[in-house]
């Protein structure tokens, strides 16, 4: 707020790491608002040692994806009552090197912090893909976005920052390639605002641009699968 000189900036608890918490944001945001315009499904975990959502779900599968799948899901029909309407998925590149562990979805068996934090976020681009081709003439679009690698400390888990010489060593030299956060933002506030995607949904951009997609991204099979392996987790249709 002290930085945005908005006097109406609320904030309201929403952890993505337990269902229940989810749940009662969205029933509390409910019963304060009748509109939203954009929904940006910004947080998440990176590279976390092995640990559980309060649901059983794999730390960082839990809060970045099946999170967001369902509090994106039970804020469905206020954005489409509010349409025309934009949802913003926090992707990473890291996608591109992702398989779905489909006999292992939860990773249960030789957990590793990187292959699980790459399968989460290409968890991600299949659900804005189905979910762009569930909302087919609605006027409410998604998308997904890189930031790029943001110097804020969702990297702290990472070997190269926990470890004080890779740090001295390494540091300057991935500098360069570093955004603030403020930078990191811009694609982020595309995707959310430029008239120029008023009706562009299903797509994935860094810097601002749209770019193609792997193959592993595009399966629309999968991307059900994975939608209704996400509605039977969440419990999505149970009252």
């Amino acid at each position: 707020v002290l930085d945005t000189k908005n006097k109406y900036v609320y904030c309201r608890k929403c952890d993505l790491a337990s269902q229940e918490s989810i749940r009662k944001f969205v029933t509390q945001f409910k019963k304060e608002y009748g509109k939203l315009h954009i929904l940006i499904n910004n947080a998440g975990v990176m590279r976390c040692p092995k640990s559980h959502t309060k649901d059983g779900i794999e730390m960082q599968l839990g809060v970045n994806y099946m999170g967001p799948f369902l509090l994106t899901n039970l804020l469905l029909d206020v954005l489409q009552a509010s349409a025309p309407s934009r949802i913003v998925n926090l992707a990473s590149d890291a996608y591109r090197t992702a398989e779905i562990n489909v006999k292992d979805l939860n990773w249960e068996n030789d957990y590793d912090a990187g292959g699980a934090y790459a399968q989460s976020k290409l968890a991600m681009m299949l659900f804005t893909r189905e979910l762009a081709n569930r909302l087919k003439g609605t006027d409410v679009t998604v998308n997904a976005v890189h930031p790029g690698i943001v110097d804020t400390n969702i990297t702290r888990h990472m070997f190269v920052y926990t470890n004080f010489f890779t740090r001295f060593l390494l540091y300057p030299f991935a500098w360069p390639f570093i955004k603030a956060p403020l930078q990191a933002a811009q694609t982020v506030l595309h995707a959310a605002l430029d008239p120029s995607l008023t009706n562009v949904s299903g797509c994935y951009l860094a810097n601002s641009e749209i770019k193609e997609l792997t193959e592993e991204a595009k399966d629309d099979d999968l991307a059900k699968w994975l939608w209704k392996v996400g509605e039977k987790w969440t419990k999505l249709n149970v009252a």
